[in-house]
């Protein structure tokens, strides 16, 4: 419950910073949407000698579980689905622990320089912070609930950085129509833990400090290309844009696994009915592949243990907004904001299904 108290007043306190933008028209050459939505990385290139900083917080919920595209409650789980474990010690047939609840909250602070017209060079890194709450099921069989309980990892992610290279027309805030095409070539070093450890409820009803399965941990532990193309064009108040983009896993981390490879595609439209706002909307496809080999550390029986259960695919259908001061102290400072939600998944299940997810952030060029 905490996390959605803070969403709510990470938003409204955001609304309330957005008012203060409005200005009489045309007081700076900025326009709210010289960027894309704020959930888009990597989508502008700079003039040389220019510096911008970014700080992003993402909140991402998932509720309930699917198999492929079609929903499964706990008990199912646990009277169906083979525990991959099963013949080590301890190791019940089916799966007895399943969650049911994860919100993961992330902070996320960049920097962006450009040495020449030709390049601009981009570093991330981040905080997260991940909360599950599983049910487990007594014994070895059956239904009957034992308990719940919580884990909750947190810690810095992986560092990210990259090259941006505008291969069609170059950023100019005096025009009010414009074509830009960016590459970004981008490389994501394992600086965040693949080894978090947490107290469980077992199903016999110890209360065990185990590693956490793969999508509790903070890190991908690999080095892994992240390579990305950004297409946007505005005439007058519109605005279209689409960018693809992928992270590749280059090697097994010391865990011996990989994660699965992520290939994104969005696409988004915008309307900016003054010049210190714009609105958008935009679809998100989403695939990811299944993990690659096993951490003889994770075992247990519960899906996210299972290297099976690991991605799928989804849409997501997501609204924003834009904002920028165009005059005063705050001239220049931007301020975004998306709240999102999957319209489809089919996933490698039982695997947890997403919620929703919301993305502000600031930005500001000097």
């Amino acid at each position: 419950m905490k996390s959605i108290y803070l969403t709510r007043r990470i938003v409204a306190v955001s609304l309330t910073a957005a008012m203060t933008m409005a200005a009489p028209a045309h007081a700076h050459d900025v326009y709210a949407d010289d960027h894309a939505p704020i959930g888009i990385m990597a989508d502008h290139a700079h003039k040389m000698g220019e510096v911008m900083f970014s700080a992003r917080y993402m909140h991402m919920a998932m509720r309930g579980n699917q198999i492929g595209a079609d929903n499964a409650t706990p008990e199912e789980i646990v009277t169906t689905v083979p525990n991959r474990f099963f013949g080590t010690p301890m190791q019940p047939p089916t799966l007895r622990i399943v969650p049911t609840e994860m919100r993961t909250d992330m902070v996320m602070l960049g920097a962006m320089y450009a040495p020449s017209d030709a390049v601009t060079l981009m570093v991330m890194g981040s905080y997260s912070e991940k909360e599950m709450d599983p049910v487990t099921f007594q014994g070895g069989m059956g239904t009957n609930r034992l308990g719940e309980f919580t884990t909750n990892p947190k810690g810095l992610g992986d560092i990210k950085v990259a090259a941006l290279f505008p291969l069609l027309g170059h950023p100019d805030a005096k025009s009010d129509a414009r074509d830009e095409l960016t590459l970004k070539v981008g490389i994501s070093a394992p600086t965040g833990s693949t080894t978090k450890r947490a107290q469980i409820l077992a199903p016999m009803g110890g209360t065990p400090t185990v590693r956490t399965p793969y999508m509790m941990q903070i890190g991908s532990g690999s080095w892994d290309f992240e390579p990305a193309l950004t297409y946007k064009m505005r005439h007058g108040k519109l605005g279209l844009g689409m960018q693809g983009s992928a992270k590749i896993s280059l090697e097994r981390n010391d865990q011996d696994y990989r994660l699965g490879n992520v290939y994104e595609a969005t696409a988004w439209t915008s309307y900016r009915p003054a010049q210190w706002v714009s609105l958008s909307a935009r679809a998100k496809f989403r695939a990811m592949g299944r993990i690659g080999g096993i951490d003889p550390a994770i075992m247990g029986p519960v899906q996210t243990a299972n290297p099976d259960f690991q991605g799928g695919e989804r849409i997501d259908l997501i609204a924003g907004a834009n904002f920028v001061a165009t005059h005063g102290a705050l001239a220049g400072h931007r301020l975004g904001l998306e709240i999102g939600k999957p319209v489809y998944q089919d996933l490698n299940g039982p695997q947890m299904k997403g919620d929703w997810v919301l993305t502000l952030g600031w930005q500001k060029a000097l």
